[in-house]
């Protein structure tokens, strides 16, 4: 999501459903969509208006966080409640003697009795208004810069004096609301521009506005509920820095109204990003004391309103642990309170949510795409030059997902199994991965590609099995070795002579060496990690520099699957070996050969590390042996380090080669050439392992960054 300062939150929306119907055309349809929105696909039958029909079929999900309770952080927020329960008991034992029955009486005179007000309509420009049991009112949908809700009330017998506004919190709303910014401004923050009531269609004056809380200034400029009755929808009230949290403005009016007839509110919400409010109720009272908003809850308000002879045991113990949980008899005892109610936030995700039929967004078709030129308003729908939606299939995003699965499609089973072919293979039955349309290629075997893609529906679409149907066949276990006829004549091995012979992936190419070391962490899920690599990669010329602080222990060693990415400075060994940027979906990765490409398999950190635990190992292996096996030794090793890195023994020439080559290192480490503590410095620790020679390890190492950097050792055959 773009939360950059002056992103217009509805067009970064629609560039986020531009780039899902594209990305969705491309992974499960093999097709060219994105061309459609444009303008009408130029060779495949994909119309404009039909792009806008898949548009509006993911256009009608909200995107709301969601609290993930983690059992850890439950747990200690479990435990700082019961620490809060505890202190206010002992605090309770610390108040002073007659302090609670004072504050009681205080209390009870400064009160007020509100009543709510339940609106019979509630409206607004774009978001959805609705009525809640409580006689509050719940904001759903898309907000803009400039949002107007509209209350009507119905007459009522008793007068009205002020007015008080409560915006409450609401977990259904960004950092729990009251408010719904999401997007630049604080999570959960609003901004209130004007507040304005009219009786009878005539504008009541207010004598003054008091807030419970407001921030002090933003941008330079103060902030205050007084200020939503100026006059000016640039001014206003903000509780940002208290999101989470009950707050109220209370309006006083010049002159109490004491024949209410029909009550019209309008509350306008207008900053330089979307500030709405979420959630909030009206009440009113006909008792001219109403000045002051409080910070006090309506359950403690009901309870003041009581006699001393109505209240049960259980309300007046609730008003003493509100007693000592706000007086000023007891605030240096609080201190440790406030800091234990600070409790410690779950993590979030993103979630969709699917919008009431009430309140459907439109969508309309753009001209040439642009998200400022809408014209006609379309209904949900598919390509009609492919199947209809299943029958009794709604048209909304699970339609679409059983429509792209139904067995009628021709294309989504088709699309699956040929980029499981093509990664087993290198190349797919068809060739054109992204392309299944009349610009992609013919299947080079249409006969298999029709049952391996009818074999994983009726498996119910499980890729292991399809995979497990792949990689067992007599096709791929053919040996890869070309002879120069087959090369001459099948040289890219569409007809499928002889097995696979596939340069791995950036992300395999590094997990492959560090399983062969040992070093791979087995851990499943987690958060993004983050492996060594060169300094300055996301801090030189990159928008938004990012410090790499590399990771330790088993985070530096996890597969690449949990590297952390940055579009604009992506993991630099991934993008040696052609990883994409992640900015836009890839279906088809290029496979190049440079020269910066082997001086990363010398060179790189995690390579050096993984040669260096590959060193430290070979030097242990059959370690404590007499000199007469020395040679012996030496062989079963190397036979070690290729079974590990390139899962086979090395040949007679091979072994002789790497053998003087390592009789040759150690002879220099010996005499002082080579130094074996520069070649292990900040070698990982290898747990279990005997005493080994230092010269030893080194030299082994040395040999190891050799057999890793072969391109044996990238390739798959």
């Amino acid at each position: 999501l773009n939360t950059e300062a002056g992103v217009d939150k509805e067009e970064a929306r629609y560039q986020n459903l531009v780039d899902r119907v594209n990305t969705t055309g491309r992974v499960w349809m093999g097709l060219t969509i994105g061309c459609a929105q444009c303008h009408t696909h130029k060779y495949d039958p994909l119309p404009h208006r039909e792009y806008y029909a898949i548009m509006a079929m993911l256009n009608n999900a909200d995107e709301p966080e969601l609290d993930i309770p983690t059992p850890e952080v439950s747990a200690q927020r479990e435990q700082r409640q019961q620490q809060i329960a505890a202190l206010i008991d002992k605090l309770l034992t610390k108040a002073p003697a007659d302090g609670f029955e004072k504050w009681l009486a205080v209390e009870r005179e400064r009160v007020i009795r509100w009543r709510p007000l339940r609106p019979a309509t509630a409206k607004s420009n774009l978001p959805l208004l609705t009525v809640q049991d409580d006689d509050s009112v719940f904001v759903s949908g898309d907000i803009t810069k400039t949002d107007t809700y509209e209350l009507t009330f119905a007459p009522g017998a008793q007068p009205i004096a002020a007015v008080r506004l409560e915006a409450m919190p609401d977990d259904r709303l960004p950092a729990h609301g009251p408010g719904m910014t999401y997007y630049e401004g604080r999570k959960g923050d609003f901004f209130l521009g004007e507040f304005q009531l009219e009786a009878d269609g005539q504008p009541v004056k207010f004598a003054s506005a008091n807030h419970s809380f407001a921030k002090l200034s933003i941008g330079g400029g103060a902030v205050s509920a007084a200020l939503t009755i100026d006059g000016d929808p640039e001014t206003g009230w903000s509780t940002a820095t208290r999101e989470g949290e009950p707050h109220h403005a209370v309006y006083r009016l010049e002159q109490p109204l004491t024949e209410a007839g029909e009550l019209r509110l309008r509350m306008l919400f207008g900053r330089h990003y979307a500030a709405s409010l979420g959630r909030f109720r009206i009440w009113v009272t006909d008792d001219p004391r109403a000045n002051d908003a409080r910070e006090m809850p309506a359950e403690i308000e009901s309870l003041l309103l009581l006699a001393d002879a109505d209240l049960n045991p259980s309300q007046r113990d609730q008003l003493r642990r509100y007693y000592v949980q706000t007086s000023a008899d007891l605030a240096d005892e609080r201190a440790e309170l406030d800091r234990l109610k600070n409790l410690p936030a779950y993590p979030t995700t993103l979630v969709m949510h699917e919008r009431p039929p009430e309140n459907p967004r439109p969508t309309f078709i753009h001209k040439r795409g642009e998200f400022l030129q809408p014209t006609d308003e379309v209904e949900p729908g598919v390509f009609s030059s492919l199947h209809a939606l299943p029958p009794g299939v709604e048209a909304n995003r699970l339609g679409l997902a059983r429509w792209l699965v139904a067995r009628d499609n021709p294309l989504t089973s088709r699309v699956v199994v040929n980029r499981a072919w093509a990664a087993f293979f290198g190349l797919g039955l068809v060739r054109t991965v992204e392309d299944f349309g009349f610009q992609g290629a013919a299947p080079s075997h249409p006969e298999l590609l029709d049952y391996l893609a009818v074999e994983l529906m009726e498996d119910g679409w499980s890729m292991k099995r399809l995979h497990k149907r792949i990689v067992m066949s007599a096709t791929y276990r053919q040996a890869s070795r070309v002879t120069p006829e087959l090369l001459e004549l099948d040289p890219e091995n569409v007809w499928l002579a002889r097995g696979p012979r596939v340069r791995l992936d950036g992300e395999m190419i590094r997990d492959a060496a560090l399983r062969a070391s040992g070093l791979l962490s087995p851990k499943l899920g987690g958060p993004s990690v983050f492996p060594p690599q060169p300094p300055g990669v996301t801090t030189e010329g990159t928008y938004g520099k990012l410090n790499w602080n590399p990771s330790t222990g088993e985070d530096r060693y996890r597969r690449g699957l949990y590297t952390f990415s940055k579009r604009t400075a992506p993991f630099a060994m991934f993008t040696t070996f052609d990883g994409p940027t992640g900015e836009a979906c890839l279906a088809r990765r290029d496979v190049s050969n440079t020269p910066l490409q082997a001086l990363t398999l010398m060179n790189d950190v995690v390579f050096q590390e993984a040669a260096q635990a590959l060193g430290q190992r070979l030097a242990g292996h059959n370690a404590g042996s007499n000199a007469g096996q020395l040679d012996e030794d030496n062989a079963a090793r190397l036979d070690e380090l290729y079974r590990r890195v390139l899962s086979r023994r090395p040949n007679a020439a091979e072994q002789a080669t790497l053998l003087g080559f390592f009789d040759a290192q150690r002879g220099r480490l010996e005499a002082g050439e080579l130094d074996a503590a520069a070649i292990l410095r900040d070698a990982p620790k290898i747990a279990d392992l005997p005493q080994v020679d230092a010269k030893d390890a080194a030299a082994w190492t040395l040999v190891a960054r050799i057999v890793l950097s072969l391109d044996e050792a990238i390739t798959k055959h």
